[in-house]
């Protein structure tokens, strides 16, 4: 069976479908349609300059990662290897995106920009910039997670917990009506 996955994988091919199979039978859909051939060139490329055999997890990680899909738990013990050989790159914790230069290498890097998204610096500054924007009134959190809809709660609020180190912005208020404000604020929240 992992042979099956493999094969699919490593040909670019969509994995094999088992949604005809019941508690008698097991029901099994190949394709055979190869679906990005640049991404099968890379992976061989990549295998060649470091002398590397990916496994049929390793496969299975890059397949979800290039079709933008969540790593299933059993998975994610062996992206770490992956990160090592720059196949994949970490954008937030527990996402990924194919490196850099698989999208240099089929000629897409504007791709890779908008899939990696901005960098921490620009997030923070867009964060303030609407805190800023709205200053009489405050911005709820909700608002802030509207601005990096990308990003998760924790991530936008590691974020302000940074602006409020560097005293760029300040807190009123907690919990739901916690309130940001642009400065380093006058001891309140």
């Amino acid at each position: 069976m992992n042979l099956i996955y493999e094969e699919s994988i490593r040909h670019s091919k969509a994995v094999p479908d088992f949604a005809q199979t019941d508690k008698y039978q097991v029901g099994m859909t190949l394709h055979g349609t190869v679906q990005d051939p640049n991404f099968v060139r890379f992976l061989e490329q990549v295998s060649k300059e470091r002398a590397v055999a990916f496994s049929t997890q390793d496969f299975l990680i890059l397949d979800l990662i290039h079709r933008e899909q969540k790593l299933t738990e059993p998975l994610k013990p062996r992206v770490a290897e992956l990160l090592e050989q720059g196949v994949v790159e970490r954008v937030a914790r527990g996402k990924f995106v194919l490196s850099r230069k698989f999208y240099s290498f089929v000629g897409q890097k504007g791709v890779y920009t908008r899939k990696r998204g901005l960098d921490r610096e620009t997030n923070k500054a867009l964060l303030l910039k609407h805190i800023q924007e709205n200053a009489g009134e405050g911005t709820k959190l909700g608002e802030l997670l509207q601005v990096l809809p990308a990003l998760g709660t924790d991530t936008v609020r590691w974020m302000l917990r940074e602006l409020q180190s560097e005293e760029r912005v300040h807190v009123v208020g907690r919990t739901s009506a916690a309130r940001w404000y642009p400065g380093p604020g006058k001891g309140l929240g």
